[in-house]
């Protein structure tokens, strides 16, 4: 069995299972008691969100934990602009979002009289700036595009967004759940406001996000889980201790910087297996992460492939009972139903080789005839 499908998720690095076993034994008790056990925990806690913060050239005063990037995208998109009415009701995003955020975008629009205006991708996958500046109005309230694409593995024009952001007093959310440890992320630089990430993209565990606030105490946000008051009353609950100091493992680590040549030199030998048998690649040659790569071959099933396959890959098509539905990122990049179906995305991880490639090729070539 081969897996191919790490920007769906990871294994555990060693150090980080080391420490989760370690935590849930001993950082059992409820970081927002007083005594010395809550007390130990929440100075453990810090440190993590530290370190964290570090990775994306934040304070850890304006890192925020959450479930993943799906309740941080929620907190930031829907806490924002509900809690500033009075800024605006227009929101851009793109048509290639993960469908996290255009579910939030939809229930903006259905639910509370938003006006969203969605910026179709060039052809290469690739938003461009100009197409989200131009779309800013005086009453644009907020612009979430997400950093690297989840089926393409394009990477998005940020810098010149959040600049023009900037420029016109219009907040800025990225999805980084797909570029986080990946790619460098500094958010003053890149003029971010808000940020998304997950730790189960980068070898941490399940259930733990971040969301990153610039100015966090100054940014009026409505929360989205009301609580106790934890995180400074933003997002209610007992802080999972023994995730967030995996977390803060995951992120300190750089063992997805470090593996980014030997990821590419397999990605590379990937696209040239995919070509030699006939495929297509969606994902462009330039602007993308080398750990992700989608193609089409002609008149191939994917999602019978990968229902009967030891290849654990993703299709380009969801299946929802005997429903099967076409990427909306496919589709926007110009790709007919057909060739929708016939889509795969590989994604590679730390200890993807060249062996893994040919199994993935064998299989396919096997499928094919």
């Amino acid at each position: 069995m081969v897996y191919l499908d790490f920007a769906a998720s990871t294994p555990l690095l060693p150090s980080v299972q080391t420490e989760l076993y370690r935590a849930f034994e001993e950082e059992y008790s409820n970081p927002s008691s007083s005594h010395y056990m809550g007390r130990l925990a929440v100075e453990k806690i810090e440190i993590s969100r530290e370190k964290i913060a570090e990775s994306i050239g934040a304070y850890k005063s304006e890192i925020v934990f959450t479930s993943g990037s799906s309740e941080s995208n929620n907190l930031a998109i829907k806490g924002y602009v509900l809690a500033n009415l009075e800024k605006g009701k227009h929101i851009i995003t793109s048509s290639i979002e993960h469908k996290c955020i255009l579910s939030i975008c939809k229930f903006l629009e259905q639910e509370h009289g938003y006006s969203i205006s969605y910026i179709q991708p060039q052809k290469n996958g690739i938003v461009d700036a100009t197409d989200v500046i131009s779309a800013m109005r005086e009453d644009t309230v907020l612009v979430s595009i997400m950093h690297v694409n989840n089926e393409l593995g394009t990477i998005q024009p940020i810098q010149e967004i959040g600049d023009a952001c900037f420029e016109k007093n219009i907040k800025f959310h990225v999805d980084a759940a797909q570029s986080f440890k990946k790619i460098p992320i500094d958010v003053d630089e890149l003029n971010i406001d808000f940020l998304s990430i997950s730790a189960h993209k980068i070898y941490g565990p399940k259930g733990i996000g971040a969301l990153y606030i610039r100015d966090k105490r100054e940014t009026k946000l409505q929360p989205i889980i009301h609580g106790a008051g934890q995180e400074d009353s933003l997002r209610g609950g007992t802080l999972p201790t023994p995730l967030i100091l995996g977390f803060g493992i995951a992120a300190s680590e750089n063992k997805l910087e470090e593996s980014y040549s030997e990821i590419a030199s397999v990605a590379n030998y990937l696209k040239s297996k995919i070509l030699g048998i006939g495929g297509k690649l969606n994902t462009p040659d330039t602007q993308t992460i080398p750990h992700i790569v989608n193609f089409t071959i002609p008149k191939f099933q994917s999602h019978i492939f990968i229902a009967n396959s030891d290849i654990f890959c993703s299709s380009g098509s969801a299946c929802s009972s005997l429903n099967i539905e076409v990427s909306h990122v496919l589709q926007a990049i110009g790709l007919s139903n057909e060739e929708g179906l016939s889509s795969i995305r590989v994604s590679l991880g730390l200890d993807t080789n060249k062996q893994d490639i040919d199994q993935l090729i064998m299989n396919l070539e096997k499928f094919i005839n």
